[in-house]
């Protein structure tokens, strides 16, 4: 079964060269039962590691089953390693957070991707461990976590044991029952190789080998061999294959595993969590923001052209703002409305500030003319009451539409229609209560008294020309030919001179002013949530500190799990799962926090802020990220370490 020919090892301490193995030529056939004995340092540990594929030779050749193996990866050596060998160290290996059950199982993770506990229970209760199979290593005795570790060396059926030292630690009694139980496995027909430093138990075994200072002393065959049938084809490696399959038993490992640390967890996933509250709350934020902003420039007027006078040049070129030309009329409303295509609705407009008194109370507000197609243009239909006619337009009516504002500082939020007001000391009667539009940051909306435009311009403020005149056009894709349309025609019906046509007029446009507010909004939002993210890399930067702590801690583990099947994919996958799970974890929480903050925001503060699917999907997105990215170092640097090494970290 086992070929060794000249078979060197030599370690490098320093400048010192250290000939571990001399030259040593090995035959072991399969059923087999053999003692390996010798002082410390005589060579017989590593020849045990080398045999069981934990270790390479410097020289030589090493067959097992006629594969050289000597020259193999590390990677086929672990998939080799768990067809052929099971181990059994003299320090037990077992993994304290699982119970016995799942510590018998687990080569299995690595040889079938997954937990055959039914498996592990049989194999328990032919150690004679059946009811104490949901008990961890710490409530095991020695003989009892023996016991465990033989059963782990058989769940892959192996054709061969190693043990190394197996009752090394064990009480007399104990003792006599391993040794039991490795006779009765290989009269099942399994090779035994058992290295020892006891004279009783070498004595047991069919064949002793004796070692020192690296060579084979003496080779002395003490019962006679009876050849067994016991037959394993080796399975051969799949490299290729990335180790996928057993994701989510490796998600479920790294749970128990974090769980074990909740202290140390609880801090990685901190990081995260904040991060992805801040990311999430600022996108939030700043949605709410755009969505406020929209409705409020909504409630100005969709497809709305806005015509102003502005400033004329002289024939020396001085701009002035009161030049004879540049001035707007109720008549230019209405040669545009008949002049021009695709125009649903004009009105006109003047504007002041007037004193607004009701019996004992007065407020300073602004005063809006206008005419009665301005309610349907702006949104401004009345919540109660109505807005003006054109026959009270006409007539110069003193009625009046109040904002909510007047209503809440005059008439203590009591219903104000049919009440008499002054504006500028002149009667007017209310007949209307706008709806509430709210405050911007640089007006309240509902602090306004709109009247009849003639009313407004000769009985309060006094003018005669207009201030705006405003064009609702059919759709936006209408508002750039109607833009240009309507600053010809007022151009031309104002007889304005070629050469100060550029500035006697102006139309701005409100889609575009909502479009330049959007654009600025979500800048804003993206720099807040860039600010936000960098909480998330510090959080990043931690969880790969606590894993490569993590790295350290776990060594032996490492050493284990390749001892038994684990290649470098299994080990840098399940690092890398952990990794994710903390940072997933955070991003949880993260949600779970932005949302209260969010709510609380909406509540206390009257903020809208809106947690939108696609934040939720990218928070969560990229905290996976984040732990996939910093996970990779730690993982890659577990998946390195070489597994002799790793089981002999203290």
């Amino acid at each position: 079964m086992l070929e060794i020919k000249d078979l060197h090892k030599r370690y490098q301490m320093g400048d010192v060269t250290v000939n571990a193995l001399k030259g040593v030529n090995l035959t072991i056939e399969q059923g087999d039962f053999v003692a390996i004995m010798g002082p410390s340092g005589s060579g017989k540990s590593t020849l045990m590691h080398i045999l069981g594929l934990l270790d390479a030779p410097t020289e030589g050749s090493y067959k097992v089953k006629g594969h050289e193996v000597s020259q193999m990866s590390e990677d086929e050596l672990a998939v080799f390693r768990r067809d052929v060998i099971g181990f059994i160290f003299q320090q037990f290996n077992l993994l304290p957070r699982m119970d016995a059950s799942e510590n018998v199982a687990l080569p299995l993770l690595y040889s079938e991707k997954r937990l055959d506990l039914e498996k592990s229970q049989s194999l328990l209760e032919k150690v004679g461990l059946g009811t104490r199979s949901h008990h961890r290593p710490s409530e095991l005795s020695g003989g009892q976590q023996q016991r465990v570790a033989i059963a782990r060396a058989l769940v892959n059926n192996p054709l061969m044991i190693l043990a190394d030292e197996p009752t090394g630690n064990l009480d007399s009694q104990s003792e006599k029952e391993i040794i039991g139980i490795l006779h009765d496995l290989n009269d099942q027909g399994i090779t035994i190789v058992i290295v020892t430093h006891e004279e009783e138990v070498g004595q047991q075994a069919k064949r002793l080998i004796r070692m020192r200072d690296g060579v084979v002393q003496s080779d002395e065959r003490r019962l006679p061999f009876k050849q067994n049938a016991l037959e394993k084809q080796a399975a051969e490696s799949k490299l290729s294959q990335i180790p996928l399959a057993n994701v989510v038993q490796h998600f479920a490992q790294g749970i128990k595993t974090l769980a074990a640390n909740k202290v140390r967890t609880a801090l990685s996933v901190l990081g995260i969590l904040i991060g992805v509250a801040a990311v999430v709350a600022m996108l939030a934020i700043g949605a709410g923001a755009q969505a406020a902003m929209q409705k409020e420039l909504s409630s100005l007027g969709s497809n709305l052209l806005i015509l102003r006078p502005g400033a004329t040049r002289s024939s020396s070129g001085v701009r002035s703002d009161a030049g004879a030309t540049s001035k707007l009329a109720q008549e230019d409303a209405a040669d545009l409305k008949n002049n021009i295509a695709n125009i649903n609705n004009v009105v006109s407009t003047v504007n002041g500030r007037g004193q607004i008194t009701f019996e004992n109370k007065n407020w300073s507000t602004q005063i809006l003319g206008t005419n009665p197609g301005y309610a349907t243009m702006h949104a401004s239909v009345p919540q109660a009451g109505r807005f003006f006619t054109d026959d009270e337009n006409l007539s110069r009516s003193r009625v009046a539409v109040i904002g909510m504002t007047l209503v809440r500082e005059l008439f203590d939020g009591k219903s104000p229609i049919g009440n008499m007001i002054k504006i500028n000391k002149i009667n007017f009667q209310v007949i209307g209560v706008l709806p509430t539009k709210g405050a911007n940051g640089f007006r309240d909306q509902d602090d306004i008294v709109i009247v009849p435009l003639n009313a407004a311009m000769y009985r309060l403020l006094g003018k005669e020309n207009v201030d705006t005149i405003e064009i609702e056009v059919s759709g936006p894709q209408f508002t750039s030919t109607a833009q240009d349309q309507i600053l010809q025609r007022i151009n031309t019906r104002r007889r304005v001179p070629e050469a100060q046509q550029e500035d006697a007029y102006q139309v701005r446009n409100m889609a575009e002013i909502q479009d330049a507010l959007s654009s600025s909004t979500k800048i804003m939002s993206l720099l807040l949530s860039a600010i936000a993210s960098i909480s998330l890399v510090v959080g990043g930067i931690g969880i790969m500190n606590i894993m490569l702590v993590s790295v350290t801690e776990r060594t032996r583990e490492i050493g284990l799990r390749k001892a038994v099947g684990a290649t470098r994919g299994d080990i840098l996958i399940q690092f890398l799962v952990e990794s994710i799970v903390v940072s997933m974890l955070g991003g949880v929480c993260g949600l779970a926090l932005a949302w209260i903050v969010t709510t609380g925001l909406t509540y206390y503060a009257n903020w809208p802020a809106q947690i939108s699917l696609s934040s939720v999907v990218l928070s969560i997105v990229f905290s996976s990220g984040v732990g996939m990215i910093f996970g990779i170092y730690p993982a890659r640097k577990a998946s390195l370490l070489h597994p002799i090494e790793a089981l002999r970290y203290d």
